[in-house]
């Protein structure tokens, strides 16, 4: 299906007119199809005013293929809710089949399946530390390849002349890496881009995002990550190892791939929803932790997107997998650095140790840091909305592949030239001591013996630049380096972020916040008449780059960890806890999060940790959609079959009802049955009358619907003749006979709760009498959390 979007209906109520609901207009100013109630001699059907449309089958047609290069309808309203997400079944389907087998299996059996789950955990944590490493060792030998002919040209012609020719070989180079790298990601997966971070928050919220965790995905983000830092970009290889653990997690459980049309026969019992979020979870703390040597941290960056369904098992699966993947980084990036055994690079990204000396701090510099907290929420809030704007702009003017190419190839030859430019007319010399720790110095126009410190920052890869800025010693850069790199590298990074690129924005965050925390402490020194007391101006880059991380991606308890591990000295626990804190404060009062910001953008329902504060006057009345679409416990096949080919409403779950005696009494809930288990029950031919005729040579089992998962067939590719669409189908055997059901008048916060709390894809909304009146989902309630604004015009439309 195509991103089409829909206008938000905010209230569910018919009008005066008995009409259940008004055309929603497309966003291209399209009438959406008036849907009518529908009556059939088999069983009551009747159609949702508002549900949302679903695309079961994952692959992308034809027909969106050729759609690709046109511009993309995505909504910039943050009322508009796209209709190409579906959500997750987070929720166990408890029907007959399912009961069966989980009664018949032995307690060995639940301990096999118990170290089957270690076992998968353990070789997500492997395969992410290898690809992790694959990707360190790669971009290391690339950059230094890069830096080496760069570095050797410009020595070249500083004393002949003609650095203009040095100019163009960089530009040249930078250019011609992150075109490769905007090709792959532009042309042949565009799920790839950016570092996946987003993605995988709304798959852990409960969002199926089309392609995001495929092999494909995972062959673009890997290579395409390594020509963006390659490239020269202001990015990092940092952020993408979280959707890259991700996308391994999700084919490791399956002990299957798709893509390659390869099965293994191993793991099916965790084909389901259920089981994959626990292992993506797994693999995203795994992509943590090899990308920042914090194991605990990836932990807890889990336990933040997904806590409603952890459990103490899980934690410590998890935390095995985040052990792993850091343990096999470690031993393989010691074999290439000639020394076995010494495991001292715990991940990509290694911000040396903080001696204690260097870094102690008083009581009296606290309230500083909270400046400087409250500095990077400012900052932070800048960067996100000068980004949003681009991103608007992005989207409604760069959206064929060919012109998403040529402006990440632009951004890479500004990028290449600010930064020659810089080089070439800064100033700041420095001794080049028998100590130095700069990898490639430039020394340009500098005496004998100095070397250019703008060079440092610019001329090398923005880890070792990060790691430069929190040790060099004092006096390596002077202030006014320090500003205008800050400056320049603030807008290069706002602008690559959002590329046709695979790329992170941990890393560029921590580099700008590095370069202006250690201006702050040069700054605190030359002001005050003890500046003895300031002397080390690595501790406020430290601060500075966490504040400048908090106010850009507004992570708090499992940035604090990251940070910590990183450095190796948890004596900054309290101060890195302090900035976090205080630049989510400030930067959510101006703006949201960078993450939420694009996920909001891309139109996803995604549900935040709270109802809104003020809707306890709100109920599922107001929520719910209504009138539904209900089938009989025993159902008529042409029923069902034109119920899943209604094209205007395509909804994935039917409560089911039973009729009274005699059928003078109203219908009554009796279960809940899901589009993807029909869709099953049709391909297989699972009818009454043929049960009967002793037709079907099998009973259907769980393996046949596990078989199908994920991708489950289209119900176009289903054949039903005409004489199979008067046969019955008996549903009583494969629906939820306990499906979650509140009364009408229960509180939005409560309903919010269970949707967040249990991992629900429906909940059935029922009167005193236990007859369906309506059905809460996902996009139901994130209509009412779209923004501040969203409930004051539901009370206006109200009143």
């Amino acid at each position: 299906m195509a991103n089409i979007t829909k206008k938000v209906s905010w209230s569910s109520r018919a009008d005066e007119s008995g009409n259940t609901g008004e055309g929603t207009p497309l966003l291209n100013g399209s009438e959406q199809p008036r849907l009518s109630r529908q009556s059939s001699g088999g069983g009551a059907i009747f159609q949702i005013g508002r549900l949302s449309t679903v695309d079961l089958e994952e692959e992308i047609s034809s027909e969106e293929d050729s759609l690709r290069g046109r511009p993309k309808e995505i909504p910039h309203n943050e009322k508009l809710l796209s209709l190409k997400f579906e959500s997750l079944d987070y929720d166990n389907i408890e029907n007959q089949l399912f009961l069966e087998e989980e009664r018949r299996m032995s307690y060995m059996g639940f301990r096999c399946l118990e170290i089957s789950r270690w076992v998968v955990c353990g070789l997500i944590g492997f395969l992410t530390g290898l690809i992790a490493c694959f990707i360190d060792i790669v971009v290391e030998e690339m950059a230094g390849i890069k830096y080496r002919v760069v570095k050797e040209n410009i020595d070249k012609f500083t004393e002949a002349g003609g650095l203009s020719i040095s100019l163009i070989l960089w530009v040249v180079i930078n250019s011609v890496f992150v075109m490769v790298g905007a090709i792959l990601v532009a042309c042949f997966e565009p799920i790839a881009a950016g570092s996946g971070i987003p993605q995988i928050k709304c798959y852990l919220n409960g969002v199926k995002i089309p392609r995001v965790v495929r092999l494909k995905t995972l062959l673009v983000k890997v290579f395409g990550v390594i020509c963006s830092v390659v490239g020269g970009l202001a990015v990092g290889k940092e952020g993408p190892m979280i959707h890259s653990g991700a996308v391994v997690a999700a084919g490791v459980s399956q002990g299957r791939s798709t893509t390659l049309k390869k099965d293994l026969k191993m793991f099916e019992y965790f084909r389901r929803d259920t089981e994959k979020r626990d292992f993506v979870s797994a693999g995203a703390a795994a992509g943590v932790s090899a990308a920042f040597g914090a194991p605990v941290g990836g932990v807890l960056f889990s336990l933040e997107e997904g806590a409603s369904f952890w459990n103490q098992m899980l934690t410590w699966r998890i935390f095995f997998a985040s052990m792993i993947s850091t343990f096999t980084l470690n031993f393989f990036l010691s074999i290439y650095h000639k020394k076995p055994g010494d495991l001292s690079n715990p991940g990509l990204i290694n911000f040396g140790r903080f001696q204690n000396d260097s870094v102690a701090y008083n009581l009296y510099e606290i309230p500083l840091f909270i400046i400087m907290g409250a500095i990077g929420g400012l900052l932070g809030a800048l960067f996100n909305k000068l980004n949003y704007w681009l991103t608007i702009f992005r989207i409604r003017y760069v959206h064929r592949p060919c012109l998403q190419v040529i402006e990440a190839m632009l951004v890479a030859a500004v990028t290449a030239t600010v930064s020659f430019t810089m080089i070439y007319f800064s100033t700041d010399c420095q001794p080049l001591g028998p100590e130095h720790s700069e990898e490639y110095p430039l020394q340009l126009f500098c005496a004998d013996g100095e070397y250019n410190s703008m060079a440092t920052a610019f001329f090398n890869t923005p880890e070792k630049s990060v790691r430069s800025l929190f040790h060099n010693q004092p006096g390596t850069y002077n202030p006014l380096t320090l500003g205008l790199f800050t400056l320049t590298y603030f807008f290069l990074a706002c602008w690559t972020y959002g590329l046709a690129v695979s790329a992170g924005v941990f890393i560029p965050s921590l580099l700008i916040g590095a370069a202006w925390g250690r201006l702050f402490g040069i700054l605190l020194a030359s002001i005050t008449s003890t500046g003895s007391i300031w002397t080390d101006p690595g501790k406020y880059a430290l601060i500075g780059a966490a504040a400048q991380l908090g106010g850009i991606v507004r992570m708090t308890l499992s940035l604090t960890v990251i940070m910590v591990e990183a450095t190796g000295n948890v004596t900054y626990g309290l101060p890195i806890m302090l900035v976090l804190m205080t630049a989510k404060i400030v930067g959510d009062y101006f703006v949201e999060g960078l993450y939420d910001m694009h996920i909001k953008l891309q139109s996803v329902p995604f549900l935040h940790w709270d109802a809104p504060a003020t809707s306890h006057w709100l109920t599922a009345r107001e929520v719910m959609s209504s009138p539904v679409t209900c089938l009989n416990r025993i159902e008529k096949v042409g029923t069902i079959v034109d119920v899943l080919s209604n094209t205007s409403t395509n909804h994935n779950g039917f409560p089911v009802v039973i009729q009274g005696a005699g059928g003078e009494e109203p219908a009554k809930l009796c279960g809940l049955i899901l589009r993807s288990q029909l869709i099953v029950l049709l391909k297989h031919k699972v009818f009454v009358e043929l049960a009967r005729s002793r037709l079907t040579l099998r009973k259907l089992q769980l393996k046949d619907f596990r078989d199908a998962y994920p991708r489950f067939p289209p119900i176009q590719s289903i054949h039903v003749s005409q004489d199979e669409r008067e046969c019955m189908m008996d549903l009583n055997e494969f629906m939820n006979a306990t499906p979650y059901t509140v009364p009408q008048d229960t509180s939005l916060p409560r309903v919010f709760k269970l949707f967040r709390a249990l991992g629900l894809r429906h909940l059935v909304v029922v009167d005193d009498e236990n007859r369906v009146v309506g059905l809460v989902t996902r996009k139901d309630l994130a209509r009412y959390h779209l923004g501040k604004h969203g409930l004051e015009e539901l009370q206006l439309a109200h009143t």
